[in-house]
């Protein structure tokens, strides 16, 4: 492991202990899980691609998105987590092509993209912060653009047994809104055995055109 690596694996482990339930992740995706995540960033020669990735982290995945940036493309990157975006800047600040906005999606107008990666806790949020999430990355999408997220394989049972009084409905009121749009909008689910700990990969894409989201 190059000693970049380690440094962004030690910052992850230390934002872990410190913001847990904005983290999410208990390590920086696999290459396995990031190649599952950007199945769909599909070079496209002489078209200029526009890119969202959210909750890059350490940029585990970022550093395949932009591998595959053509000169035209451009990539758009949202962390909210200020010490992963001091990180990012440092590695992507001068490329020109990649644009950083930092803290909450929520907060951003969004632009219109082909394909939008997500690597945002939802299991985390509360279900009308997932619900809203989700309906502006879905709004996000050009015609024929796929989303593209990742869930722990085994959590949500794991949760509904574990958690009790709120956190409990809290637990399954998320997992209610993700099945609904998983229900409406996927295409396709791969399941990743080779990260820690295994995750099921989501890719979405509008069953319909959907008006500008309004929040």
């Amino acid at each position: 492991m190059t000693q970049v690596a380690m440094t962004d694996v030690t910052l992850f482990l230390r934002e872990f202990a410190r913001t847990r339930r904005d983290t999410g992740a208990i390590a920086p995706s696999s290459p396995l899980l990031a190649r599952a995540l950007t199945r769909y960033v599909i070079p496209s020669p002489g078209r200029a691609r526009a890119v969202l990735e959210v909750g890059p982290g350490t940029g585990a995945v970022t550093r395949r998105v932009r591998a595959s940036l053509g000169a035209l493309d451009t990539l758009d990157l949202v962390e909210a987590n200020p010490r992963f975006a001091e990180l990012l800047h440092r590695d992507y600040g001068g490329d020109e092509r990649v644009r950083l906005l930092t803290g909450l999606v929520q907060e951003h107008e969004l632009g219109s993209y082909d394909t939008i990666v997500c690597g945002l806790p939802f299991a985390n949020f509360e279900a009308g912060t997932v619900e809203d999430i989700f309906g502006r990355l879905l709004a996000a999408l050009r015609p024929g653009g796929t989303l593209s997220f990742f869930a722990y394989a085994g959590m949500p049972p794991l949760r509904r047994v574990f958690t009790t009084g709120g956190a409990r409905e809290r637990t399954l009121a998320v997992q209610a809104v993700v099945g609904r749009t998983l229900d409406r909008h996927r295409f396709r689910t791969e399941t990743v055995l080779g990260n820690l700990p295994p995750a099921h990969v989501h890719h979405l894409a509008p069953v319909a055109p959907l008006l500008a989201y309004a929040g």
